[in-house]
């Protein structure tokens, strides 16, 4: 087949291609899709396959490299593919193609044929050529559109072809495919492809001629145009297609889901304004004033659970009765802020009247073992003595006392009364 023969082919294809692609964009351009597409929906949302047909130009050479035969011929070649779009930018293509190659040595470019070991002219089949391809799609000329129309995309990968050089028999090799091309949409369902591939032949017996061995090895390319039918429901929008900028701007624009976002803020707002009504404590007793049933309690004040002072049984001193009783946390020998005031008066008395003298009784609720209780009383009634030394008190003027959980002034059955009973008694 000559040079010229292979234009008409090709035209005549291109031609025929393109009037089935006219037919399919008149039959799916009155069909929309019905189902809207959302941001993070996933694949399920989308059509995702598509299959391919096409045809063009077979030669035994490539733009680069070092070509065996210098007067080549331009043959006839069809392939066809399936394609699983992974994400709008990535695609694995089966694919696959066949034909010929041929070409002629001209010596009148320098080259001796008997010296490279050329044969005059050969003519391959190329049974088939069968590979994986990974598509890449690296830009497209309408971003702006809310449906691409055009992409730029290349592939690379591998694969297997079976090929006949000169009825020599038949022969098996490994190849890779590395391409570029442009997709156009036409419809709904019809995309048309231009595409150009160059084969990395993994041998050098393609023209049947070993002229360069290992170091050269064959190559072929195929220039093709054909048609892509995606695969599925209508209903659904073509992944390889989608825009998700333009998904995400419709979506964000969406008055239902802005009527919800701004639904959203008002309860959040709403929360935010009860809690903020749970945290207030305008007297400082860790009671929220929503609760407090004795608002404006003086600070340092020991209220219970509804914000009311607890009133404490009183001791059996006149110290006692005068200062109170130093209030611990659980399982705590450590001074609470609030008892400050009351151990500041106790030694400014002490240290106002040199004769006065002071005896520590340290208590515990009923949690846990006696000992480990005696252990704690002893080690609160030890700290508030620490903090009246600290203070300037003479240290032989307080004595310490461990009672454990013995002298229960409350209930131990009840938060309240063990409350009340992790005390030091001041007498």
């Amino acid at each position: 087949m000559n040079y010229s023969t292979i234009k008409k082919v090709v035209a005549g294809s291109l031609f025929s291609m393109a009037a089935l692609a006219a037919s399919a964009q008149d039959s799916t351009s009155t069909t929309t899709s019905t189902t809207s597409a959302t941001v993070f929906g996933g694949r399920s949302q989308y059509r995702t396959w598509s299959i391919g047909i096409n045809g063009g130009v077979l030669s035994p050479v490539i733009p680069f490299g070092t070509n065996d035969y210098n007067d080549w011929d331009a043959n006839f070649g069809y392939g066809l593919f399936i394609k699983k779009q992974l994400a709008p930018s990535f695609a694995l293509k089966l694919d696959g193609h066949a034909g010929k190659v041929s070409g002629a040595f001209d010596a009148n470019d320098g080259r001796s044929g008997t010296a490279t070991g050329l044969r005059q002219d050969f003519e391959t089949d190329i049974n088939y050529a069968v590979s994986l391809k990974g598509v890449v799609n690296v830009g497209t000329v309408s971003f702006l559109s809310r449906q691409k129309n055009v992409d730029f995309f290349v592939q690379a990968g591998a694969g297997l072809t079976g090929y006949t050089p000169d009825d020599d028999g038949d022969r098996t090799e490994l190849f890779i495919p590395v391409g570029v091309g442009m997709n156009f949409r036409l419809g709904e369902v019809v995309a048309f492809n231009l595409g150009y591939d160059a084969n990395f032949l993994d041998a050098d017996n393609l023209d049947r001629t070993w002229a360069n061995g290992a170091s050269n090895k064959d190559k072929w390319s195929y220039g093709y145009a054909g048609l892509e039918f995606t695969l599925g429901s209508k209903s659904k929008p073509s992944l390889q297609w989608s825009n998700p900028v333009a998904l995400m701007y419709d979506e964000l624009k969406d008055p239902t889901l802005r009527q919800e976002v701004e639904a959203l803020k008002t309860r959040v707002s709403t929360l935010e304004n009860t809690v903020n009504q749970l945290a207030a404590d305008a007297d400082g007793d860790g009671v929220s004033d929503r609760f407090d049933k004795c608002p404006g309690t003086p600070a340092g004040t020991v209220v219970d659970g509804s914000g009311c002072p607890i009133v404490f049984p009183a001791a059996d001193s006149s110290a006692a009765g005068q200062y109170g009783t130093i209030q611990f946390e659980f399982d705590s020998s450590v001074l609470k802020t609030s008892s400050y005031p009351t151990l500041d008066k106790v030694s400014s008395d002490l240290r106002a009247n040199s004769t006065t003298v002071l005896d520590l009784q340290g208590h515990a609720s009923a949690e846990g073992t006696e000992e480990y209780n005696m252990s704690l009383s002893r080690d609160r009634a030890n700290s508030v003595k620490t903090y009246l030394v600290n203070s300037g008190v003479d240290a032989n003027r307080v004595t310490v006392e461990a009672f454990g959980e013995s002298k229960p002034i409350a209930s131990n059955t009840t938060e309240e009364g063990r409350m009340q009973n992790r005390r030091v008694e001041i007498k």
